[in-house]
């Protein structure tokens, strides 16, 4: 960067200077008074020179195109890095986390990979790019497989399914922006690592899956896409006697909207848990777990099984954060259906997210006519409205340890004959029936 005046440092808003200082990598610029910190950037300058010398006004959109190029990449991978990204994130640029709102301000609208485009302006610090070497670094383009991380970035693995120092990274903006989920397979051009960045960035996604990424957005929107009720049962399997129970006497297929209903310690979780066990095997789903008002433990215990939970608030957190978390998760398991997968998201649960926003969440489970399928199996204290699918769990029998603990007067299944045929549907009216005379004859 060119050497600033001190007439023009000093004439400059406090705020300019603190983007100038964060880009010249000065610490604690922001405990220092506006005279030192003058004195701080003309030292760090190496003192003024007047043939050097520039308008402040060119040297802070330098400074801030800078900053703007770097920041969102470094703060999104140091996020990755405390989900278990482990060593693949590059590390943070310097004050990378500081200068995000700052970004946020000032550098809104400016062009960045998030939005697809470049930086027209060189990096502060930076000698220009050779014109061949300029070019060369547009026309470098990547193909490979997405995977996301838990912060809303991921990765193009360029050698799937292992990481490799080729792999690009993908903004948590241009996941949102072009719908991507894991295992769709992108092409676009890269830019090579700025400072402190370990990976190459992409700079736009090009073809999503063979096709380009402008027709794949601007597809139907999921809510309209044609719907149909769920006829492919999901077979559980497993020699638990609750799980066979569900599994003949209250199933629910690809598409279905079902609830775990019951009062406090019937088992909800558990069945959850072991619902989630019994599919995570099952090739051609993509199971995904999202926690909501939940035990610290019941966090621990759910990372231990076979699906790790994508998203995790526990009951402390306010009912609108609880939404949010599930929304997040639901929302990719929606992309994966649009594009004709099968994805199931299991939530532990509703009770502490608002009545409209449990519906919203539960409405979005649907079997897609000419697509995929989207089914969610969430515990909540009583149905939430909508279900295809409800599965009671009875307090009195899973305290005293009678299983199956399923109740199966309250339990029922929408349309059952499209899941087990017609013969299965007679069973499960008979069944019930039995239920509903023996309970009263207990009373």
């Amino acid at each position: 960067m060119s050497v600033l005046g001190r007439s023009e440092l000093e004439a400059s808003p406090l705020a300019d200077l603190h983007v100038i200082a964060s880009e010249l990598g000065i610490d604690g610029f922001r405990r220092l008074r506006k005279a030192n910190l003058v004195a701080a950037i003309i030292e760090r300058q190496g003192g003024e020179s007047a043939d050097q010398t520039v308008g402040i006004g060119e040297a802070l959109e330098t400074a801030e195109i800078a900053e703007a190029a770097t920041t969102d990449e470094a703060a999104t991978t140091d996020e990755a890095e405390g989900s278990g990204a482990g060593d693949e994130a590059a590390p943070p640029a310097r004050s990378g986390r500081r200068r995000g709102g700052r970004r946020g301000r000032r550098g809104a609208g400016r062009p960045t990979e998030e939005n697809g485009d470049t930086p027209d302006a060189k990096p502060a610090g930076r000698e220009p790019a050779a014109p061949a070497a300029r070019e060369s670094e547009e026309e470098r383009a990547v193909e490979g497989v997405i995977e996301l991380l838990g912060g809303g970035s991921g990765f193009v693995r360029v050698a799937p399914p292992e990481p490799s120092d080729e792999d690009v990274y993908v903004s948590a903006a241009q996941i949102r922006r072009c719908e991507l989920v894991d295992g769709d397979t992108v092409t676009g051009p890269v830019r090579a690592p700025r400072r402190s960045e370990r990976f190459s960035s992409l700079i736009r996604v090009d073809t999503i899956n063979g096709t380009p990424a402008d027709e794949v957005s601007a597809g139907t929107r999921y809510e309209e896409l044609p719907v149909a009720f769920p006829d492919a049962r999901l077979a559980l399997g497993g020699e638990d006697p609750t799980i066979k129970a569900i599994e003949w006497l209250a199933p629910f297929g690809r598409g279905s909207r079902v609830t775990v209903v019951g009062p406090a310690r019937a088992g909800k979780s558990e069945a959850l848990r072991r619902i989630a066990a019994s599919l995570a095997d099952q090739e051609g789903l993509a199971v995904s777990v999202a926690l909501a008002g939940v035990r610290p433990e019941e966090t621990v215990q759910w990372s231990e099984g076979p699906t790790a939970p994508v998203a995790a608030v526990t009951f402390d957190a306010s009912a609108d954060a609880q939404a949010q978390a599930v929304e997040r998760a639901v929302d990719q398991a929606k992309r994966v259906a649009a594009r004709g997968g099968d994805a199931v998201v299991l939530v532990d649960g509703l009770d502490g997210v608002h009545a409209p926003a449990a519906r919203k969440i539960l409405a979005a489970a649907r079997n897609l006519a000419e697509s995929g399928s989207l089914t969610i199996v969430a515990t909540s204290t009583r149905p939430v409205g909508g279900e295809t699918t409800v599965i009671a769990l009875d307090v009195a029998l899973t305290s005293t340890g009678r299983f199956p603990a399923l109740d199966l007067v309250a339990s029922g299944t929408l349309r059952p004959e499209l899941l087990v045929g017609d013969a299965g549907a007679e069973a499960i009216a008979k069944a019930r029936a039995e239920a509903v005379a023996a309970a009263g004859a207990a009373r």
